[in-house]
């Protein structure tokens, strides 16, 4: 993976000694020089004043020569280092000493570490600990003019790096690693150095470290064990390396090297610059420092990185570069588009639960996976975007369905919770009329081809109807028909003719019958019930040891709503219910068991009790076995 992270620029090549230490304040960079000096260069002064929130930011064009300090170092730089937090410039070179920003000025020197060859700066405590040869010592600065000196300890060799690491102190000496206790000076191997290259602890922003071996950088915890995985593999010993925001930038011999610092921590761009001397972080950019000239290595907009990692398919790194965001906001919009692509390429490369992980993520409409099963039919009046431009069509199997189920069932909740509820009770009242109709077969025809309850037509009752359709055939398709049935014994929004068409063809009829109840369409359960007990289809799908007996359709009855009482008595009139004589003992009950109301009963036994008696007193008087 490799792509445009910087645009490097060349900010200044005309200074007039060798670079040895280099760093940045606000929109200014300073250089120590090999003559003593102390260089300031900046944006020219010009008519165009730049935003105010970009002035304490390196610019993006030429800088000149502001201000040149003489003798402000009598020995080489060794390092330079600014304290933003506390205004405050540290400069390492006969000794160690602390300048105020931005006017230069001397403020405190540590006469005790004259011929240090290295220090480390603890911002959160104001600690400093610098290295001669094979001692380490701790300093606190006290805020004005001075030190207080804290520890001192021996080491078994000449300290060539070290870092603070909380509380202790990583060093990097002739031959291995070790940490240092800063209280009581005990020390613990960490593991050998490299042999072609000096020791480089780097600490990272997490408080971790990474300690260089040769060409291999391996990430440590602050007690000096490796971390899992945790090896950033250069193309060669990196002679400095700096950490900004999701990328470590290595000083290679003949190029500067960025990674990401993200498992399994890739190249992503080379940049080849020679005689490259020195490494800086800013806020903003990387300082990139030759001889006698400086790079800025100015980001590239998040944004334009995330278009050549997505066509790349590196979807982990654009997601991980998204949290470089400043706006919340954008931030969210973006991270929601790279999960879709996530979720299609996963799709379309068989990684299906993956994919539906991303897919719930992107919170994308629920009808944009949809598109990808032609399997699923979804209501024909519902309103589905434009499709995709989709792989050809192949035969989907269990795995993929199995996913689509998870991901559908993650999103019901939220999706039927937000289904109206306003206006119910007399919709209900709509359907059902005011008061109980009287006993009339073409009544409770009329009626039962309507849901007890009228569809709202509404965004939320569309989505929760595309969902728990497509979610019962997918139930279906990967045979699990009792979590079906469940489904549409609770509250459910499943487009009854599609699930009807459905049910019928695949013979689920336990199902069907749960599908029809939940719509109060009860004559249609009582037909499907007169129907099974007429084919004798006791062997039927419709579910483990289902068994259809003439006594399901009293049963059924007795499930009848008061103001459905209209379906019981017309049922009654149909031949089947004649049939159900045999079993009297259930089926007269039916129509003296209360809440029925005894005027709709009365008329309707008066009529038929003498009829329904003789069957009774024939079916007594035919011999057992006949």
């Amino acid at each position: 993976m490799v792509y445009r992270a910087y645009d490097p620029f060349d900010l200044l090549t005309d200074c007039p000694a060798k670079i040895e230490a280099v760093e940045s304040y606000a929109s200014s960079i300073l250089l120590g020089c090999s003559d003593g000096c102390l260089r300031v260069y900046g944006p020219p002064p010009s008519a165009w004043s730049p935003p105010p929130d970009s002035r304490s930011e390196l610019q993006m064009q030429p800088y000149v020569l502001q201000r040149s300090v003489a003798g402000f170092v009598k020995r080489p730089f060794l390092s330079m280092e600014v304290l933003a937090s506390r205004e405050l410039l540290l400069t390492l070179s006969e000794s160690v000493a602390f300048h105020r920003l931005p006017n230069l000025e001397t403020v405190a020197v540590l006469p005790e570490a004259r011929g240090a060859n290295v220090c480390s700066w603890d911002e959160k405590r104001g600690f400093l600990c610098f290295a001669r040869q094979n001692r380490v010592f701790i300093f606190r600065y006290d805020g004005g003019m001075g030190f207080v000196e804290v520890k001192e300890f021996g080491v078994p060799d000449t300290v060539k790096s070290l870092s603070w690491c909380g509380e202790n102190i990583c060093l990097g000496i002739r031959r291995e690693y070790m940490i240092m206790n800063a209280t009581n000076g005990a020390l613990s191997e960490v593991f050998p150095c490299g042999r072609l290259a000096p020791p480089l602890v780097v600490p990272l922003p997490s408080g971790e470290l990474i300690l260089g071996k040769d060409n291999i950088g391996i990430l440590v915890d602050q007690t000096g064990k490796p971390l899992p995985e945790g090896r950033i593999c250069w193309s060669e010993a990196p002679q400095e390396v700096v950490i900004q925001k999701t990328y470590a930038i290595g000083l290679l011999p003949r190029y500067v090297e960025i990674r990401s610092l993200r498992v399994p921590y890739p190249l992503i761009q080379t940049v080849v610059l020679q005689n490259v001397c020195h490494l800086a972080q800013s806020s903003s950019a990387i300082v990139v420092a030759q001889d006698n000239s400086v790079y800025g290595f100015f980001p590239v907009p998040i944004g334009s990185q995330l278009v050549p990692l997505m066509a790349s398919g590196n979807f982990e790194e654009a997601l991980a570069l998204c949290k470089m965001f400043e706006d919340s906001n954008l931030q969210s919009s973006k991270e929601k588009l790279i999960h879709i692509g996530y979720a299609r390429h996963l799709f379309e490369n068989g990684r299906y639960e993956e994919a539906m992980d991303h897919f719930l993520a992107s919170e994308v409409d629920i009808t944009r996976v949809l598109c990808r099963y032609p399997s699923i039919i979804l209501p024909k009046t519902t309103w589905v975007p434009k499709r995709e431009k989709l792989p050809p069509p192949h035969s989907q199997g269990l795995d993929e369905h199995s996913a689509l189920v998870k991901l559908l069932q993650k999103k019901r909740c939220s999706i039927i919770e937000k289904v109206p509820t306003e206006g119910t009770e007399e919709m209900v009242l709509d359907a059902v009329g005011d008061s109980i109709p009287s006993y009339d077969i073409n009544w409770f025809k009329r009626t039962n081809k309507r849901r007890a309850i009228i569809s709202f037509s509404s965004v939320e009752r569309d989505m929760a109807t595309i969902l728990d359709t497509a979610l019962l055939q997918a139930l279906l398709l990967t045979g699990r028909s009792s979590a079906a049935v469940e489904l549409l014994k609770s509250l459910n929004y499943c487009d009854v003719k599609i699930c009807e068409e459905i049910l019928q063809e695949s013979s689920h009829y336990t199902a069907l019958l749960e599908l029809y109840k939940s719509n109060s369409m009860h004559s249609e359960a009582l037909k499907v019930l007169h129907h099974l007990e007429e084919s004798k289809s006791s062997e039927s799908k419709a579910g483990p040891a289902q068994k259809f007996k003439p006594e399901m359709i009293i049963e059924y009855l007795k499930v009848c709503n008061l103001e459905l009482m209209g379906v019981v008595v017309a049922f009654s009139e149909l031949e089947v219910f004649g049939e159900l004589t045999m079993i009297t003992s259930q089926a007269v009950p039916l129509f003296i068991t209360d809440p029925i109301p005894a005027n709709l009963v009365n008329p309707y036994l008066k009529q038929h009790a003498p009829n329904m008696q003789e069957k009774e007193k024939v079916q007594r008087q035919t011999p057992a076995g006949s």
